[in-house]
């Protein structure tokens, strides 16, 4: 009995499960190549959107409620409001200039130009830090007499003075 001899019948059955694995991988890498492709083609979308140039990126809409101010992060939940010792609130949110949250404790030693709220206890809730172009509209009310006595237009983000 000869173990390396092959009947032809053997040999087109093996040779055509090859081809039938062959098909299946080709296929298989055809797909996974698209799926990376399309992944690649969204992932390039969101980060071009993200870093885009302020004057193209979306107007934020801040609420009635937001003051102007200066803040100077120091160690958390110290802050220094137009130089004056304040602290940031449990769960206080910080929106960076492309409008993603903030680490709070990321931003110790930084300076900058915000909109803020103050919670019913007094603690800084919310902060927007400004890019440029939102640090030219003016006016901006800096304390909150100001606000409830200018008029805020929601729709432009804008404050009349009366």
């Amino acid at each position: 009995m000869n173990r390396c001899a092959m009947t032809t019948a053997r040999l087109k059955h093996g040779l055509r499960s090859a081809c039938h694995a062959l098909k299946a991988h080709a296929l298989h890498a055809a797909l996974v190549l698209s799926l990376s492709s399309a992944m690649s083609a969204t992932l390039l979308t969101a980060l071009l959107a993200t870093h885009l140039p302020a004057q193209a990126q979306a107007a934020r809409n801040f609420p009635a409620s937001a003051l102007r101010g200066e803040l100077q992060f120091q160690a958390q939940p110290e802050v220094l409001l137009n130089g004056q010792a304040a602290r940031l609130a449990p769960g206080a949110r910080v929106r960076g200039t492309d409008n993603l949250l903030q680490l709070a404790g990321n931003l110790t030693g930084t300076r900058a130009v915000v909109n803020y709220t103050i919670d019913p206890f007094g603690l800084v809730k919310d902060v927007w830090l400004l890019r440029p172009d939102e640090i030219l509209v003016k006016p901006w009310p800096r304390t909150t007499a100001e606000a409830q006595s200018w008029v805020f237009n929601a729709d432009a983000q804008t404050w009349s003075r009366p």
